[in-house]
């Protein structure tokens, strides 16, 4: 798409998206809409098309995905904020934050995606600014010619202090939200790819739990994941007070509910050779690392390809933010976007 056509595309969605810009950030728009803008805006995004977006065809290296060799761009990835609606599950989500890559391009159709999920309480901007995900992700594209994957921080938790335990239940059914809705909306108004071979999931503490329980319940949802300091299964206090939140009742059929959900449990009955993930806690996290160590084994058990590390610090982004830029290019290969 030329640079021409794609102001006019850009002006004509700016009508139909949310866009905000984060202290100068370049940004963007995707095709898709969801609601109005004046026309300073859509001027705006117009300008961020013709000065900031470098429009070529996105492949991959990755053959056994179908894709063709890499196009080298340069440039800084675009950040925008987006409501992403529960149309299936009805659970009421804050907006979600959207970076793409320097590579994105309006015709491409096969970029790999990476669902992040912050910590609770949390709010999706946590990811954005003290986690540097911009940062970290043009950091990893300068370094593969433009190419990174597409990557969505959702909104899990429907309110900064919320715990719906990343489950369907009483609390708000937050699990087909991130494994039905999300997926939905991305692939309808993004151009990414749809086989699940290119999309993992990952997040700290409440959002590294909730990682490892998707990739546990749904695995054919999320094949890959990163749980960064995550605990061993969902909590809301004491193990009766988690379920009597989740189902308002605490009896055997409820505590069967819950374990279904539960990510050691499900490990301990099943098999995950498709799956893969890594594991990262910092050093001085006593009490987390126990916790994420007792994962990876069991998810070691049930034959995922998983693997282990930890780094200097306790339970913040001193770990969190430097353990998504460690597993990035493991990531990169993991999900055809490298090789």
């Amino acid at each position: 798409m030329g640079l021409a056509a794609a102001t006019v595309l850009a002006i004509v969605a700016a009508g139909a998206i949310v866009v905000s810009i984060r202290r100068g950030r370049p940004l963007g728009s995707p095709v898709g809409g969801l609601s109005a803008l004046g026309l300073a805006a859509a001027l705006l995004v117009a300008t961020a098309v013709l000065t900031n977006l470098t429009v070529t065809r996105y492949p991959t290296a990755a053959s056994a995905l179908g894709r063709a060799p890499v196009v080298h761009v340069e440039g800084h990835g675009r950040l925008f904020d987006v409501e992403v609606p529960g149309t299936v599950s009805q659970f009421r989500a804050r907006p979600a934050t959207v970076y793409l890559p320097a590579a994105y391009d309006d015709g491409a159709d096969d970029l790999p995606v990476l669902v992040l999920l912050t910590g609770q309480p949390g709010h999706v901007v946590d990811w954005i600014e003290g986690g540097r995900l911009p940062q970290t992700m043009d950091a990893f594209a300068a370094r593969h010619g433009g190419v990174a994957p597409v990557v969505v921080v959702a909104d899990g938790l429907g309110d900064t202090e919320a715990n719906p335990m990343c489950m369907d239940s009483d609390l708000g059914n937050a699990a087909t939200y991130l494994t039905v809705d999300v997926p939905q909306w991305v692939r309808s108004n993004l151009h990414v790819s749809s086989d699940p071979r290119s999309w993992a999931v990952g997040g700290y503490s409440y959002g590294g739990t909730c990682a490892l329980q998707l990739a546990t319940t749904e695995p054919s949802a999320y094949p890959t994941f990163l749980d960064i300091s995550g605990e061993d299964e969902q909590r809301r206090g004491t193990r009766a007070e988690s379920v009597l939140a989740a189902y308002g009742a605490d009896t055997p059929a409820d505590e069967d509910r819950f374990d279904r959900s539960t990510p050691l449990n499900v490990l301990s009955r099943n098999s995950f050779p498709d799956s893969a993930g890594a594991f990262v806690v910092g050093a001085d996290d006593e009490e987390f690392r126990p916790q994420t160590e007792r994962a990876y084994r069991a998810a070691a058990a049930a034959g995922m390809d998983v693997h282990y590390s930890e780094l200097p610090g306790g339970h913040s982004m001193q770990v969190w933010a430097p353990a998504l830029d460690q597993e990035m290019d493991w990531l990169g290969n993991r999900l055809g976007l490298l090789g």
